[in-house]
């Protein structure tokens, strides 16, 4: 069967079509995650998204104090 497989997409000529054609097939060997595990992966993207908002936000701040201070000297 997957020898069949590789010769209906070796006998392909259109390149699009060979595209979607090789495009479904590694879909199919993609290991996909369980539904906890995204969404543990999520929230463990959002808390650190949020973490390093915070720590630009503050270091975005430190830099406006510094030069505010430069600037009015």
């Amino acid at each position: 069967m997957a020898k069949q497989r590789v010769a209906r997409r070796q006998q392909t000529k259109n390149p699009v079509a060979r595209y979607f054609i090789e495009t479904r097939a590694e879909l199919r060997k993609v290991n996909w995650p369980t539904r906890k595990e995204a969404i543990s992966l999520t929230r463990i993207v959002l808390i650190v998204m949020f973490l390093m908002g915070m720590f630009l936000w503050l270091l975005d701040l430190g830099f406006f104090q510094i030069f505010a201070w430069l600037l009015s000297s």
